[in-house]
């Protein structure tokens, strides 16, 4: 009875893999590999080795299973960023020639042990079905593989063949019969994991700060206009536009310090005593260069306080509310606080210290020590102002208001093809923080080879 059982399982495997037994042989091959345009990286060479196992005989019309055992990726895992378990996904594509051309689509499972850095790649087998359709010897050659990862955010490195690369199986098909088409799939060419969503426009969208408070048009007629409201009150409400200065940042990175620059403006409206501020950063070059979840990018600054005060305040903005999508311009919102004066006289507001929060990790802008002010203000100390410490009563947070009448910069890094002062680039790789770290994880080994070109 128990070989009667075991015939029959045997006699089943027969009809996916046909009566040859298993073959798999290893080949080697120069290959270039493509980080995420996020990284910055120029391409990397390495060498890709490859176990292809198939069966070794089988019959036109059966469908066997082919898979691709990656033994050496050509990356490493650099010493930036430890890998979860279960977030590396391979797919690939297999040559067929010989008797049958075509291509077959492998897949692999995403499946990993977590990966400490510094440290070899691994990637999960993939597997693709191929229908054999022509009698005669089968070749199978590996070729280009994509490698994604999920986690903190969903990248792609691309990687191909930059030599000839010898067949690491052959399959000798017998029979007759079948039409020519060759190689026909099945296993898509999932690279998963990317987050769909619209892009994050700007931030204008509440506050209530009317644009400007004076009305146009001149003079209205009714000849002596006593008592016309043209400033300070104590009921608040007057607007103050500043000037766009152009801020040098330098900005340390959880992957290195990136240089930048950026127009940026801070206007004012009176309250009270105190003034309500909105920081708007200009455009920049920077697109998305992958898909960023919502909530999960918090900027903030640092506002330095001069002049007769001194001080710094804290502007805030909010994370933002939807998915940016790959290629999609990606925004610095309006980010606004409170400033509560510490001395009377004219005192000046100037771009700080910018922070950018993106899952977990911190990147730290420090402008120029030659940052121009943007706005000075009049302003009448008030109890606990600023006066030499932190004026800031918080940014909520939200959207912040235009506050002004002028300048429409509507907030951010918006377009690409700027002019070549390059805008916020830096900032667009800190907005997508975690996307220089999910990608610098395949930035390909000899890691030393690396080093020692810089």
């Amino acid at each position: 009875m128990g070989a009667a059982a075991a015939a029959l399982l045997l006699g089943g495997a027969g009809v996916l893999m046909g009566a040859g037994t298993a073959r798999a042989a290893e080949v080697s091959y120069a290959t270039e590999c493509l980080p995420p345009p996020i990284s910055g990286l120029p391409p990397v060479e390495g060498t890709t080795t490859v176990e292809v196992q198939a069966p070794a005989t089988a019959k036109v019309g059966d469908e066997v299973e082919v898979v691709w055992k990656t033994v050496q990726a050509a990356s490493k895992n650099p010493p930036i960023l430890d890998i979860e378990e279960n977030t590396v996904k391979p797919t690939g594509t297999l040559t067929v020639g010989g008797a049958q051309t075509g291509e077959l689509a492998m897949e692999g499972p995403r499946e990993n042990p977590a990966i400490p850095k510094d440290s070899p790649m691994k990637l999960a087998d993939m597997k693709g079905k191929l229908k054999l359709t022509q009698a005669g010897e089968v070749t199978l050659t590996p070729g280009a593989y994509n490698i994604n990862v999920s986690k903190p955010l969903s990248t792609d490195t691309k990687c191909s063949a930059k030599e000839t690369v010898k067949a690491a199986a052959t399959i000798k098909v017998t029979g007759s019969g079948g039409t020519t088409t060759g190689g026909s799939t099945t296993g898509g060419n999932t690279t998963g994991g990317n987050t769909t969503g619209g892009n994050t426009t700007g931030g204008n969208t509440t506050g209530g700060n009317t644009t400007g408070g004076n009305t146009t048009g001149g003079n209205t007629t009714g000849g002596n206009t006593t008592g016309g409201n043209t400033t300070g009150g104590g009921g608040g409400g007057d607007s103050y536009t500043g000037k766009e200065v152009s801020v040098a940042y330098a900005c340390k990175t959880p992957i290195g310090d990136k240089n930048a620059t950026s127009p940026v403006r801070i206007n004012a409206v009176k309250n009270g005593g105190s003034f309500d501020l909105t920081v708007k950063f200009g455009k920049s070059v920077m697109d998305s260069p992958a898909d960023i979840p919502a909530d999960s990018v918090k900027p903030s600054m640092a506002v330095k306080v001069g002049g007769a005060d001194k001080g710094t305040v804290s502007v805030v903005g909010p994370t933002n509310k939807e998915a940016i999508k790959s290629g999609a311009p990606i925004e610095i919102p309006d980010l606004t606080g409170t400033y509560k004066p510490g001395a009377s006289g004219k005192s000046t507001l100037t771009p700080g210290v910018l922070t950018v929060k993106a899952l977990g990790t911190t990147t730290t802008c420090t402008p120029a020590k030659d940052t121009q002010a943007s706005l000075e203000l009049d302003t009448t100390a008030q109890s606990s102002g600023a006066s030499g410490g932190d004026s800031s009563s918080g940014g909520s947070g939200s959207s912040g208001s235009s506050g002004s009448t002028g300048a429409g910069t509507s907030g951010g890094l918006a377009e690409t093809g700027a002019s070549d002062h390059g805008g916020l680039k830096a900032l667009g790789l800190v907005a997508g923080t975690a996307i220089l770290l999910g990608a610098a994880v395949f930035t390909l080994t000899p890691w030393r080879k690396l080093r020692g070109t810089r």
